[in-house]
């Protein structure tokens, strides 16, 4: 084909996307320009639950500029959203575009306003008369759950030398991409284009189109540059159908982009659950049995992927270890909140806190170190591919092997020294270890790829949200053709000039999308010895043989002020295999913003509700790690590479949320441990560090 000096992947390739953002110069959705556009925005319900008496919307509509005001009777009867049922569902889930007889959160649209400039609907907004009968009526119930058994867990508990107990409650979050929720709709010819902040406009297409009763073909929709996601924008809202919904009843062009307190109350939360275990262990230390229980808020409706915590939660444990008894079971549950959806690990983190806490205090009933307990039961490298205990497969790794390179990279020894010494001090100091596993996500990802003389086009299904996604798709296209990256433009986000996709979504684009890249290059290349003449186009689905799993340990060191309670993070280091790196530095990036926002999870974000009404509204309530909160991080990597894809990657993306809050609250009960506290919970902030030391010497 043409020279190429040297391989591209696995290179520390700069990304191509960061000199036009640096320069101002992306195109989000609020950047989009449309000409006449009406302005949508919300009254929305002040109480969680109620009978709506009344909602009077005359004076409203009188005020100057405003075209419409719509009720959920304005819009017809509508199907609902596609949930995934990866759990078994026992409801009919609810998806109101507007509150119609009642109101089920705070937060819920109630009526939506269409004006000629933004500050007319907020004007008309404030101006309608809402009267709720605030009642009891809870919307509490089941909507999914399912148990896996594996093994005697009976027989593995009676004969147990200890069993540990540990109950987990994981905070309620709020995502917080610098980009909230947008969505700009422009009707022309009998077709609608839609321009969405989203993760998956393939899927928002298919689900616009089946709610509205349209034909798919009458929806262009593009994600153009999406100031980042984190899972919050994985599925269609109820905003988001309103806006296509009133652009085609009055055939004008209609944005709405939420503001922040917005997004605090209507997008989707994150984490929230429950999880409760016991573990069973014998005198050298090996893991006998684990019972485990997972709990998961849902909201008062139900995204696309609102079941995958609960699920994600329970089938990954017990992680990498061997437990040859276990019994897990999950349940997820309706409440009058805010939906609760898929956040930056999913699942993942609340499965990994909880068996690493559980490994914690078998090492403290054991008397073994935390790193020797670990050791002595990860599973070894002969014994992978495995299939799990709830069913699932774990492809490869290295597992002890991680964790002995984290330790000798990390200075564990003279870590353990510095603690001794800091502690005979009377200071308060611990460590924590913590083994995490990284499921990447099953199923398929498309790609068509043309070749001329000149280059290479990629149009890849999939979308991204500042991965550098057109970097490392780039990089895959070049080393497959023998190009030069330069050579090799990117495009996605747009059904129209790209095939269909799932999109980015559990750290799957890589090992699943760059592989359907990588085979359609493949087939290009095929054809051309074949003799085929340019310019050549190959179009593809590639289905991914098996789900991949990342993994890692983490390792911080944490001291406590025992007079005030306030921690200080001193160093975390990590050890991240993702299989083949299509390139180290955006791996970095990848695991330095997981860190941060696992970092935020353990130390100081929490969601408040009481009584239905959401006391962390704003970022004045709610804190988000600064640059200046970060403790150092030194991350090591290691390659194993899958047999899950063609390309041998896993993914990394989430692997900061996953392992550094197990880490950091090993630290922290470490740390306290000689006062003999034995269990915390998160976020470590300063008050229920200082309330545990003075409980812990009140005691005494």
């Amino acid at each position: 084909m043409r020279d190429a000096p040297q391989a591209h992947i696995g290179r520390p390739i700069r990304r191509r996307e960061d000199p036009r953002l640096l320069r101002g110069e992306g195109c989000f959705v609020d950047d989009i320009q449309l000409s006449g556009a009406l302005h949508l925005a919300f009254l929305r319900s002040p109480l969680p639950r109620g009978r709506i008496v009344e909602c009077d919307v005359k004076d409203a509509a009188e005020l100057p500029g405003i075209v419409s005001i719509f009720r959920m009777e304005d819009l017809g009867r509508m199907d609902a959203l596609n949930v995934n049922p990866i759990l078994p569902l026992q409801l009919e889930p609810p998806y109101p575009l507007l509150a119609a007889e009642r109101v089920e959160a705070v937060g819920q649209p109630v009526a939506a306003v269409l004006a000629e400039t933004a500050e007319q609907a907020q004007d008309a907004v404030e101006a309608i008369w809402l009267d709720i009968d605030e009642d009891d009526i809870s919307l509490d119930q089941p909507a999914a759950g399912q148990s896996w058994t594996s093994g005697d867990t009976e027989a593995a508990f009676a004969q147990a030398a200890h069993v540990v107990s540990v109950d987990l409650h994981h905070p309620r979050l709020a995502p917080s991409p610098l980009e909230p929720r947008a969505i700009a709709v422009a009707p022309k010819d009998d077709v609608l284009t839609v321009w969405l902040s989203t993760q998956t406009p393939h899927r928002a297409r298919s689900e616009l189109a089946r709610i509205l009763n349209l034909s798919p073909e009458r929806l262009r929709v593009i994600a153009p540059d999406v100031g980042g996601a984190f899972g919050m924008k994985a599925s269609l809202y109820p905003e988001e159908v309103v806006a296509v919904w009133a652009a085609r009843r009055l055939q004008r062009p209609v944005r709405w982009t939420a503001t922040r307190s917005e997004d605090f109350l209507s997008a989707t939360h994150g984490r929230g659950l429950r999880m409760r275990g016991d573990l069973a262990v014998d005198g050298t230390g090996r893991f006998l049995g684990l019972r485990a229980e997972a709990a998961a808020p849902l909201g008062h409706w139900l995204p696309n992927s609102a079941l995958i915590p609960a699920w994600n939660a329970a089938r990954i444990l017990p992680g990498g270890y061997r437990v040859d008894a276990v019994e897990v079971s999950t349940i997820a549950r309706m409440d009058n909140t805010a939906p609760v959806g898929i956040y930056r690990g999913a699942g993942r983190p609340e499965a990994c806190t909880l068996m690493e806490r559980l490994v914690d205090k078998a090492a403290r009933a054991t008397g073994l170190d935390p790193a020797e307990i670990r050791r002595r039961n990860l599973l070894p490298p002969e014994t992978l591919p495995c299939g799990t205990p709830t069913g699932y497969r774990l492809d490869s790794g290295r597992y002890a092997e991680a964790l002995d390179r984290l330790l000798a990279s990390a200075d564990y020894a003279p870590l353990l020294a510095e603690r001794k010494k800091r502690r005979a001090e009377g200071k308060l100091f611990g460590l924590g270890l913590a083994f995490y596993v990284e499921p990447s996500g099953t199923g398929w990802e498309s790609a068509r790829v043309t070749l001329t003389e000149s280059g290479a086009v990629v149009a890849t299904g999939g979308s991204t949200q500042g991965h550098g996604r057109e970097t490392a798709l780039a990089q895959v296209a070049a080393d497959t053709l023998g190009l030069n990256p330069e050579q090799v433009t990117v495009r996605h986000g747009d059904t129209e000039s790209c095939p269909p996709g799932i999109g980015a979504l559990a750290s799957r684009s890589t090992p699943i999308g760059a592989s359907a890249v990588q085979a359609a290059c493949a087939e290009i290349l095929s054809r051309r010895v074949k003799g085929e003449a340019l310019p050549l186009t190959a179009e593809l689905r590639y289905d991914a043989p098996h789900e991949a799993w990342g993994y890692g340990c983490y390792l911080a060191a944490m001291s406590i002020d025992r007079e005030t309670g306030a921690p200080t993070v001193h160093h975390v280091s990590c050890m991240d295999d993702a299989g083949r790196l299509i390139n180290p530095m955006m791996v970095e990036g990848q695991i330095r913003g997981g860190f941060a926002q696992g970092f935020g999870e353990a130390m100081m974000e929490a969601l408040h509700y009481e009584d239905g009404q959401l006391l962390t509204g704003s970022l004045m309530d709610y804190a988000l790690p600064r640059a200046a909160d970060l403790p150092p991080l030194a991350i090591h990597k290691m390659e194993t590479p899958t047999d899950a894809n063609a390309l041998g990657t896993k993914g990394v993306g989430e692997a900061g949320t996953i392992g550094a809050p197990a880490a950091l609250l090993n630290a922290a009960i470490d740390a306290l441990s000689p006062l003999g506290v034995t269990d915390l919970q998160m976020p470590l902030t300063s008050l229920p560090l200082w309330q545990a030391i003075r409980a812990a010497e009140t005691e005494k």
